[in-house]
């Protein structure tokens, strides 16, 4: 049994079907087969059942599945932890929340890739729902997210930094010029939220029917950059994290409203899971973020 017959284990899992993952390995689907047949030999047992053009696991694969994950988590552990020469190599998976993208996280990790070239990162975005368990799973080794501050017993909160919301409109919306902003100004007035996933949208929705007003939602997306873009059109107010509408308000196409409204804490936090062994590379990057 090897690694490589393990990734292309997983990978046929993942894609449903050994083309699937011939494609994505750049193998011929003859030697995904191969692998697979000498997996399935040395374990005397079936690990798919061929349905057709696609594949399902059989029970024994099921139960190789988390084995395989483990082993391949060890090995990308391994090569990140015992380097051969002075500095470190391997890949490290990052999870983030898209806000933190518009213009922190690049350069950070363009300073990182200088001072550590060997090392790979592998960056995902991630929801607040999903990220606790990717960490357990090994799927991601870091996490930087923005959200209110979240506690939980599986979580090592390295660091928090308080960060802001806020209401965006174009410079001629009749709410750009107006001096003070509560919950009853928004009546009416056309909102551009983030998707139900999003604690962010929570907030304001709790907020706004805490007075007594029925939020009008005229777009929700995850993509922030439509959500401006919506506003800048006077489609509508845009709530969202203040940096990631930093550069649209010193150009003047974008206005935060003066909100005296309710309050929105949140943070920008970096966890890794509580057991996670914290390797050079992955202490590195922590000390850039």
């Amino acid at each position: 049994m090897t690694i490589i017959q393990l990734e292309t284990f997983l990978s046929i899992e993942k894609n449903g079907s050994f083309s699937g993952a011939a494609t994505e390995l750049g193998y011929a689907q003859s030697t995904v087969t191969m692998q697979m047949k000498q997996l399935e030999d040395e374990l005397g047992c079936l690990l798919f059942d061929r349905l057709g053009k696609k594949v399902v696991l059989t029970a024994e694969g099921d139960r190789l599945l988390g084995y395989a994950k483990k082993m391949i988590e060890i090995e990308r552990e391994i090569k990140l932890a015992v380097p051969e020469g002075d500095e470190p190599v391997g890949t490290l998976r990052l999870g983030v929340s898209e806000s933190l993208c518009y213009n922190r996280l690049p350069q950070i990790l363009m300073n990182y890739k200088r001072s550590f070239p060997g090392v790979s990162i592998q960056t995902h975005f991630i929801m607040h729902d999903t990220f606790p368990g990717m960490l357990k799973n090994g799927e991601l080794d870091i996490v930087y997210t923005i959200n209110p501050l979240i506690e939980s017993d599986e979580l090592r909160l390295i660091h928090k930094r308080k960060e802001t919301l806020g209401l965006y409109v174009c410079p001629d919306h009749k709410l750009a010029s107006k001096k003070s902003v509560r919950e009853k100004d928004l009546e009416d007035i056309p909102l551009l939220l983030t998707s139900h996933r999003c604690s962010f949208r929570a907030m304001l929705i709790a907020a706004l029917q805490s007075c007594d007003i029925t939020p009008v939602i005229a777009l929700e997306t995850t993509n922030k950059t439509i959500l401006k873009t919506f506003a800048k059109n006077g489609l509508g107010a845009a709530f969202i994290p203040d940096m990631v509408a930093s550069e649209d308000v010193k150009e003047g196409s974008l206005v935060r409203l003066a909100w005296k409204g309710a309050a929105f804490p949140i943070y920008s936090q970096l966890f890794v899971h509580k057991d996670k062994h914290i390797s050079p590379a992955m202490q590195a990057l922590i000390e850039l973020l």
